[in-house]
């Protein structure tokens, strides 16, 4: 029995990094967005992709979820906070979502080949329950990523080459409609965000500096809500000023918002710039 076992979790897994090479290999292959898709891209600062990983990942890895918030999917009255955080999950639902031909694409399109890290988990998870509580989390921000204290979010950093992060992403795990907590994103607002941190160079400003404004530069930026069916992803950029909000639907939202990790550094003065370098480019005159 003990070899029986053994013999099928590794057929499990071996199958599972085959399906992962397969799709490595795939993105060589045709554009997952059009022209006009990457020009609103450098211009709006992100792009949504639908079906860009299977319903069926989307639900496995929800019932992953669920058992980890401790509450029932079949009982509202266990709802009983406005948001849940989960951490990382690499389990190959969460992977392999993150994996697929059109994303690795996409990335290629956006970031330039060879230059991004494909995603080995997924997370966080901010599980939103229908409440009338308030979540204390819906401030505009944009997501930091290097040299923080762990204990202090607004401490993180971010700088005008996007140390540590080429997108900002999110994946729906399930379907989220407009009052369903959708993120509210400010289309254009990382033009401004780029102006900010370009005179701080290489060090860049904590959320803390960059939040002493109000984000008030993007005030009047088109609020665009990131919905779609299970299996949707916004790709955007990483200077883009987005904002959680309550819950005023009636099934909770499964959304997880990973970085996609570079690996190299941006250019910002090379030849043939890439659409995310090309943002700032334009930012910056």
């Amino acid at each position: 029995m003990l070899i029986m076992l053994t013999a099928r979790v590794w057929s499990m897994i071996c199958g599972y990094h085959l399906r992962i090479r397969i799709m490595s290999l795939a993105h060589q292959g045709p554009h997952a967005l059009s022209d006009a898709q990457i020009q609103r891209f450098i211009t709006d600062g992100f792009v949504r992709i639908d079906h860009a990983f299977p319903r069926q990942l989307a639900d496995d890895a929800r019932a992953i979820l669920w058992r980890d918030t401790g509450c029932d999917p079949n009982d509202p009255s266990t709802w009983t906070e406005p948001v849940i955080r989960l951490g990382m999950y690499s389990q190959p639902p969460f992977v392999e979502a993150a994996n697929t031909p059109v994303l690795y694409a996409a990335f290629d399109q956006l970031v330039g080949a060879d230059r991004w890290l494909p995603c080995q988990s997924m997370g966080t998870f901010p599980v939103r329950f229908p409440s009338d509580k308030d979540p204390g989390d819906a401030g505009w921000h944009v997501d930091m990523s290097f040299g923080g204290d762990p204990s202090d979010f607004l401490s993180w950093r971010a700088n005008i080459t996007s140390k540590g992060r080429m997108l900002l992403m999110l994946f729906l795990f399930s379907d989220i409609g407009e009052t369903d907590a959708p993120t509210r994103i400010r289309a254009g607002s990382h033009l401004s965000v780029a102006r900010r941190l370009a005179p701080a160079g290489d060090d860049g400003l904590t959320l803390r500096e960059l939040a002493t404004t109000g984000f008030s530069e993007s005030a009047d930026a088109p609020e665009v809500l990131a919905t779609g069916e299970a299996g949707t992803v916004y790709l955007c950029h990483p200077f883009l000023v987005h904002a959680a909000q309550p819950h005023h639907g009636t099934r909770p939202r499964f959304l997880a918002q990973p970085p996609l990790l570079p690996k190299e550094a941006l250019r910002l003065d090379g030849p043939d710039p890439s659409p995310v370098e090309q943002a700032i480019r334009v930012a910056l005159g």
